[in-house]
């Protein structure tokens, strides 16, 4: 289900960080509007209305609250700035694709709303949307399961706690949630959940204006009552209410509004920002498995050094990343930084470059953002001034295995992710030709199925100024690979293993099945790493050799 949000007071107001008068936008071509504070209304003094032909969007429906009705703004929307593909995304989009129209027919033959909503409009809108898509109802769980039963090829309700039903249909993955009034005690990880009776309810509890607009099904019509197209427009994150109140509702929203600023390129919005710094603590309140969550969404954005630079900025990376803002104290050793932090964060820009067409590779991005954690720790000034940290390699993997441990990742990531810092520095001393052919063995073994994204985090590393500098380390970095493909031709470097396994090993020497099988084997690994492929009857002289300077057979 799309991200959601926690109610706020019924109004049909401007939310309390927009101006007032700020209007909610023009809704897509192709649908009615139907907005809770604003539309498309007359042109502020020299500029034309917009869209000539379509009707004002002025909403006149009472939003529950007392003698209050919607506002109208004076001036042309923002909206009119979004491309007229962008316009037409949503009804484009069910135009094209039944599935949506004749899942609204079943609801509304049955007397229930259905809506498109939150995330899966404004990805249309951005001319984004995937193959999930986020509905609404008015419908309860057991109801809605029974209006898919005989329609959706599968369904599950892995959510119906939150009262999310999920299905499958036409290649779609959709996600059917009753109309919610979250509610939280401030105190609790989590929402209590409590059904709602209205559309206007349920988006008043959602994150921010943008993820707070809806599209009916059939019908078409475009509801969005805190503005959140003109928020689209103008590329801005903000919230429906207060943001300390949706904040104090639920913190792990602060943490959204960075990763949104990372996935859309978005800016948030200064109140949104101060509530954000002020409020950073709150985020003690939220499991780890849902940070964990928003941020590696976060790294895995178009920009995610945008989002990162806010968790800084904010005080939100102390609440969960604490290593990632204490390297903004530590000067980098080369001086030709401001700091580590601003390298770190240049090294991350390029991990991201070297990704290639693949998409996000999440543990290629975390040992990018890791790999100097170590170097508060080692941090040290020698007689002549310069700043050294020696061994950082070693302690920012211990580290990076702690951090991602709390924060619940996969053992299998952390241990990718660790051996990458630990592995970082193995390059540096290459180019002046201390390398032996053993070495490059031990590199390519020791980093195994994870050698191509240790040379892009090798690589990305080089972010000195010194044009002359950075093509030696580039020239240095582009031998080796060369000489690992010779070696990898010449033997084979994916798999060194000894030249006898284990039985051969217990044949020649005599022995049961044991612990100096292995010490064994493993005497013969250094070998293979030291010398190359021995061929088996150099191993077994060795092994014969070994054998008796340790006494396991006499001489």
């Amino acid at each position: 289900m799309s991200d959601s949000s926690v109610p706020q007071a019924a109004r049909s107001a401007p939310s309390a960080n927009r101006p007032a008068g700020a209007p909610s936008a023009t809704p897509p071509a192709g649908s009615s509007a139907r907005s809770g504070h604003g539309g498309a209304g007359a042109a502020a003094a020299g500029r034309d209305a917009v869209t000539p032909g379509r009707g004002s969007a002025t909403a006149g429906r009472d939003t529950g609250t007392a003698g209050r009705k919607s506002v109208t703004s004076g001036r042309g929307s923002a909206a009119s700035r979004l491309s007229a593909a962008q316009r037409n995304a949503v009804a484009e989009l069910l135009r094209v694709s039944p599935v949506a129209d004749e899942l609204g027919r079943r609801f509304a033959r049955a007397g229930h709303e259905l809506h498109l909503v939150g995330g899966s409009v404004r990805d249309a809108l951005l001319g984004r949307l995937g193959e999930d898509l986020d509905f609404a109802t008015d419908a309860h769980p057991d109801e809605t399961l029974r209006l898919l039963s005989g329609w959706a090829e599968a369904t599950w309700e892995t959510g119906r706690e939150f009262g999310t039903i999920g299905a499958q249909r036409g290649g779609l993955r959709l996600e059917i949630t009753t109309f919610r009034a979250e509610s939280y005690d401030r105190v609790s990880r989590n929402p209590v959940v409590e059904y709602g009776t209205s559309l206007v309810e349920d988006l008043r509890r959602r994150d921010f204006t943008i993820n707070a607009m809806a599209v009916s099904l059939p019908g078409h019509e475009f509801t969005d009552p805190y503005g959140g197209l003109d928020d689209l427009a103008e590329r801005v994150i903000r919230t429906p209410g207060s943001p300390e109140e949706s904040f104090g509702d639920d913190p792990l929203r602060m943490l959204r509004a960075a990763r949104f600023a990372a996935q859309l390129r978005f800016a948030v919005h200064p109140a949104v920002k101060d509530a954000m710094r002020a409020m950073a603590a709150d985020l003690d309140r939220i499991t780890a498995e849902r940070i964990r969550d928003e941020f590696t969404k976060l790294l895995c954005g178009a920009d995610p050094v945008t989002g990162l630079r806010l968790l800084v900025d904010t005080g939100l990376a102390d609440r969960f990343l604490p290593e990632l803002s204490g390297l903004r104290l530590e000067i980098d050793e080369h001086a030709q930084h401001k700091d580590v932090y601003e390298h770190t964060l240049t090294v991350v820009n390029n991990a991201i470059r070297l990704e290639g067409d693949s998409g996000c590779d999440f543990v290629l991005r975390m040992a990018a953002l890791m790999h100097d954690v170590g170097k508060p720790a080692t941090k040290a000034v020698g007689p002549d001034g310069r700043v050294s940290f020696h061994h950082h390699e070693v302690v920012g993997a211990r580290m990076t295995r702690q951090r991602m441990k709390a924060l619940r990742y996969p053992k299998d990531v952390i241990s990718q992710v660790s051996t990458l810092v630990g592995l970082h520095l193995r390059f540096y001393g290459y180019g002046r030709g201390e390398w032996t052919d053993s070495a490059v063995r031990r590199y390519v073994t020791d980093a195994g199925d994870l050698l191509p994204r240790l040379h892009k985090l090798t690589r990305s590393d080089c972010t000195t100024r010194n044009r002359r500098k950075a093509a030696q380390l580039a020239a240095d970095y582009d031998a080796l690979e060369a000489r690992i493909a010779r070696l990898r031709a010449e033997e084979d470097l994916a798999r060194v293993r000894p030249d006898l396994d284990g039985n051969a090993i217990m044949e020649l020497l005599g022995i049961p099945p044991g612990p100096i099988v292995g010490r064994a084997w493993r005497h013969l690994k250094e070998l293979r790493l030291e010398r190359g492929p021995l061929g088996r009857e150099q191993a077994e002289a060795e092994l014969l050799r070994w054998a008796r300077e340790q006494g396991v057979i006499k001489e």
